[in-house]
């Protein structure tokens, strides 16, 4: 059997040889959970910190769900900024239908949320695949409501492996994933967790324990098959590419230089196609730094926001 740190190292070895409900309104520190529904009806779970400080919407990563960001949002509302942050459809606390795992209908969905909780100039960052999210709501939605943005362990470059394309990763390794998840879910999804996304091994300021890792099992359990599926698909066939170029808001990109699902080539690639962003490389980091370098994410993404 392959794992999946195989799959993904044997492929960057080749590359490098790749109807609303109301709006919130509460007080500062108050999280309050609720569902919006988006346009075609799906029911979203969202958390959201309140207050009247600058908005901040965060995006998760695959394939996990809004709680993987707890920590960065708990002192954002501290610092005075309203936090805003939800289950894509599909995952966690959101409804899971068999269909919708496009970037299109994401960034759709993410409008739905800036609309309904009524933020204005907020500022969305996008975890993992979240970065697409957040390049396609800009370039979809004309970046409303939105005055900043940022990609933190962002997908938002191309991550196949084509022609024009040799930072990708082979097809392989994403039909790899897909037949993982189509088999015993809950091993495949435990190992990628350890070995590829969080790289438990690799030194981090805040070691990777098992309570780390059962902890982002258990929301990676929550999410529906179709919708683990279908962001397999998502991510790994949408081409960002030409769409960068159209991202006019000032943008932050964080991200690990030893990051295996995400390569920092990415990484540098998306930064170099959005005008005036600034890149910050987090030296021998793993693409779980929400967690590994939680404290450095808060503390640049508070930085950003004050500028």
């Amino acid at each position: 059997m392959i794992t999946p740190r195989r799959l993904f190292l044997g492929s960057a070895l080749a590359a490098t040889t790749a109807a609303a409900l109301p709006r919130f309104t509460f007080a500062q520190g108050q999280v309050r959970s609720d569902h919006i529904k988006t346009k075609d009806g799906v029911a979203l779970f969202v958390k959201d910190t309140g207050g009247t400080g600058r908005a901040i919407v965060l995006t998760h990563a695959w394939p996990l769900n809004a709680d993987i960001w707890d920590y960065q949002a708990a002192a954002l509302s501290k610092a005075g900024h309203r936090v805003i942050t939800y289950d894509r459809r599909g995952f966690g606390r959101s409804a899971k239908p068999d269909s919708g795992y496009d970037f299109d209908t994401f960034a759709d969905d993410l409008a739905a949320v800036i609309d309904q909780t009524g933020v204005r100039d907020a500022t969305i960052v996008g975890y993992s695949m979240g970065g697409g999210e957040v390049v396609r709501y800009l370039t979809r939605h004309n970046s409303r409501n939105v005055a900043k943005a940022g990609l933190v362990g962002g997908a938002a470059y191309y991550l196949l492996k084509t022609e024009s394309n040799p930072i990708g990763a082979d097809i392989g390794v994403f039909d790899g994933m897909k037949q993982g998840v189509r088999g015993d879910r809950k091993a495949f999804l435990a190992d990628l967790l350890a070995n590829v996304f969080f790289d438990a091994k690799r030194p981090s300021t805040v070691p990777v324990t098992q309570a780390v890792l059962d902890s982002a099992l258990a929301m990676a359990m929550q999410a529906g098959v179709p919708a683990t599926l279908g962001c397999i698909d998502a991510f790994s066939r949408t081409d960002f590419r030409a769409e960068l170029g159209a991202v006019k808001v000032p943008t932050l990109v964080l991200h690990g230089t030893a990051d295996i699902p995400v390569s920092f080539e990415q990484a540098k690639a998306t930064a170099a196609g959005i005008a005036g962003s600034r890149l910050i490389a987090y030296e021998g980091s793993s693409h779980g730094i929400v967690v590994t370098e939680r404290d450095r994410v808060t503390s640049d993404l508070q930085a950003f926001l004050a500028r």
